[in-house]
């Protein structure tokens, strides 16, 4: 993450309007994964981010309390239009979703039992780890050359993964972990 961001760059301009209806969009098709679907957003489709102005933002998402994709939309939101731009994103991202949940609650309350519902909770399970997979891999590429990004990413794995952590210990030991080693080698 050796690339300098132009702080001095206008950001992508967006309306309200748009930003309710791409958020509508990926709040639809991201039943149970939206983070991949905010990252192909914001950086593929518009280019309203640079691949590690989303990152930055991404990590900062997940150190505030709450849903992350909604911090995510939040923070994005309040970049490209100010306070409304950040009501219409997070208004997009649950608007549409919570009334499908209802709708398939309703469903799931009346046909649970049946072996196809179960059949397609499964596939709905492993298409979700599948994103969440394809996310990780690519929020990994922009820390190709960063032994420090890599070795951070490395360490919470291994704390999550591996030793079982909870998140709250992770986030306490390894947050200023990573910050200290960012200032130490900005020197």
């Amino acid at each position: 993450m050796s690339e300098q961001v132009n702080s001095d760059a206008p950001a992508p301009q967006a309306t309200v309007t748009e930003l309710f209806l791409r958020f509508g969009m990926i709040g639809i098709m991201g039943f149970g994964g939206v983070g991949p679907w905010v990252r192909w957003l914001l950086v593929e489709r518009t280019g309203w981010y640079t691949e590690e102005e989303f990152v930055n933002t991404f990590a900062l998402a997940n150190f505030i309390p709450g849903g992350n994709v909604i911090a995510l939309a939040t923070i994005a939101g309040v970049r490209l239009r100010g306070w409304p731009g950040a009501l219409a994103a997070i208004l997009g991202l649950c608007l549409p979703p919570a009334i499908l949940v209802c709708a398939a609650g309703s469903l799931y309350l009346r046909y649970s039992e049946t072996e196809i519902a179960q059949r397609i909770l499964g596939a709905m399970a492993a298409a979700g780890a599948g994103l969440i997979v394809a996310m990780a891999i690519k929020l990994l590429k922009p820390m190709r050359g960063s032994v420090r990004g890599l070795g951070m990413t490395a360490a919470v794995f291994s704390a999550a993964f591996l030793l079982q952590l909870p998140l709250t210990t992770i986030l306490l030991v390894l947050g200023p972990v990573s910050l200290a080693l960012a200032l130490v080698m900005r020197s």
